[in-house]
């Protein structure tokens, strides 16, 4: 089992991911990697009640997640890592090279981001970083729920410039 799902999405904990991945997956722990939520006991207890008591929620920096990552992968239940932004997964991929996939849930629209599916707007600064990752050999997806198509990131990146 272990920690095998990594997931970017920036609405963080939510009914998607909880229920949506987390059942299916049954999923036993959900690690939410951010520097910022970290750093604040009142965020991390707002995600916290956002998480059903059967699994287990932590919370971590990019640096605590890359030095507690054998510890996680070691677990007996599955477990997924979530971050709220590219920059984030980016730098924990960096840190932690055997990640090889990652699936990109929500991206919301803001000022600079062009559409590429209903849930996911990428800037160009966004677009190009995943293409360095994808360049160093992850396997990029956007996909909603498990059992929904999982679009590649070529064809993710094709849609943003249609």
């Amino acid at each position: 089992m272990a920690l095998d799902h990594f997931r970017i999405d920036d609405r963080l904990v939510h009914g998607q991911v909880v229920v949506g991945w987390g059942q299916p997956l049954e999923l036993g722990f959900l690690v939410l990697v951010d520097d910022v939520v970290a750093a604040n006991d009142w965020e991390c207890e707002l995600y916290r009640m956002g998480t059903p008591p059967e699994m287990e929620f932590l919370v971590e920096t990019v640096a605590s997640a890359a030095a507690r990552f054998g510890e996680f992968q070691a677990r007996a239940d599955a477990g997924m890592l979530l971050t709220g932004d590219i920059a984030t997964m980016e730098r924990l991929t960096q840190a932690v090279p055997s990640i090889a996939s990652v699936t990109i849930g929500g991206l919301h629209h803001r000022p600079g981001r062009l559409p590429c599916l209903a849930c996911v707007y990428l800037s160009d600064d966004e677009a190009a970083a995943l293409g360095a990752m994808a360049a160093r050999g992850l396997r990029i997806v956007a996909q909603d729920l498990p059992s929904s198509h999982a679009v590649p990131l070529d064809e993710l990146l094709r849609k943003r410039c249609a």
